[in-house]
């Protein structure tokens, strides 16, 4: 009888065999100290084990510059090794390449929505290109969650009333296990699902709806009629009155929002912030929070009015109208 019984989860994603390099690292130099010490504590045990017989006074020991020289630079190159070497892992995992396809993810108890950019929905199942780098911006309407694929070694918390973003690139298609790696209630455990991973080609084909068989009955799918997520960002922007005060063509009662999204944003204390994605969602539900320079404090809260999912909806519409600012200007250089 053969058992199989891997210890680590396959590597499919462009960051995991970075991830496990370092791992491996870091378990070999605890292990390789580990018995260094207990070796060392061993041999100075039976070596200096007091008899009965002999004297209690003890030997004096002299200074040895050397070995003291030694045991303080060798840590301190391990240490600076893994610190420059974990950075960089960070760092690689943090920021998202520019061509990124962008998809929005809400944790609730007890399940994952999915949101692309071309309207497409899901639960508990998503489906993504293979050799695209695609970038989740994930949220939660109520508790901690944690977005965790073991096979792209990618695990980011959800954290209630703000957003944090994660990206990943598969490298092999195929469906690969998706959980929930915080305890968020009674049903935890349940919280789980799967990342479908499909060539270029076939992707292309679920997105308008043609390759059957490629989701499961737990998957929910938008109609193409609804639009994207920009689209319905843009007429959620209209229902809730926000284009009475942001005004497109020219400065209304409000700040214009073409080109916004990623821009630096004076305050009227002076600060400067960054218009990310959690600037925009504080903006919406706090506008009270953040002033930006030059405009009254006239804008109601929406804190109530609008779910996790219309947010990120009106966080799509935001960044496309700048997206497309920056396509006309780029057109009109000459």
């Amino acid at each position: 009888m053969r058992f199989n019984l891997p210890l680590f989860p396959e590597q499919a994603s462009t960051i995991a065999g970075r991830v496990d390099a370092l791992y491996f690292f870091l378990v070999g130099v605890s292990l390789f100290f580990t018995l260094v010490i207990f070796i060392a504590v061993v041999y100075f045990a039976v070596k200096y084990h007091h008899k009965t017989d002999e004297p209690h006074a003890p030997h004096l020991v002299a200074d040895n510059l050397r070995l003291e020289i030694i045991w303080t630079v060798v840590p301190l190159a391990l240490t600076l090794v893994l610190f420059f070497w974990g950075a960089s892992v960070y760092f690689s995992m943090s920021r998202a390449p520019d061509n990124a396809l962008e998809i929005f993810v809400v944790g609730r108890q007890w399940m994952w929505k999915f949101q692309h950019p071309d309207g497409q929905r899901e639960i508990n199942e998503l489906h993504v290109p293979v050799g695209q780098p695609v970038k989740l911006v994930i949220a939660s309407e109520d508790v901690i969650h944690s977005f965790f694929v073991p096979a792209f070694r990618v695990k980011y918390d959800a954290v209630p009333g703000r957003y944090t973003t994660v990206w990943f690139e598969a490298t092999k298609t195929g469906r690969f296990h998706m959980f929930c790696a915080e305890y968020c209630g009674t049903l935890h455990s349940g919280m789980i699902g799967r990342v479908v991973v499909l060539e270029p080609a076939q992707y292309a084909a679920w997105l308008s709806g043609e390759l059957q068989g490629a989701g499961t009955a737990a998957a929910a799918t938008s109609p193409r009629a609804e639009g994207s997520a920009a689209d319905r960002g843009f007429r959620l922007f209209q229902q809730l009155g926000c284009a009475a005060c942001h005004l497109q063509q020219r400065q209304g009662i409000g700040p214009m929002l073409s080109g916004v999204f990623g821009s630096e944003v004076r305050l009227q204390d002076g600060r400067t912030v960054h218009a990310d994605e959690t600037y925009i969602r504080e903006s919406i539900l706090q506008p009270q929070a953040k002033i930006t320079a030059g405009f009254q404090t006239l804008m109601p809260s929406f804190q109530g009015r609008v779910s996790e999912e219309d947010l990120l909806e009106l966080l799509a519409y935001i960044k496309s109208i700048g997206q497309r600012q920056t396509l006309d200007a780029r057109r009109q250089t000459p």
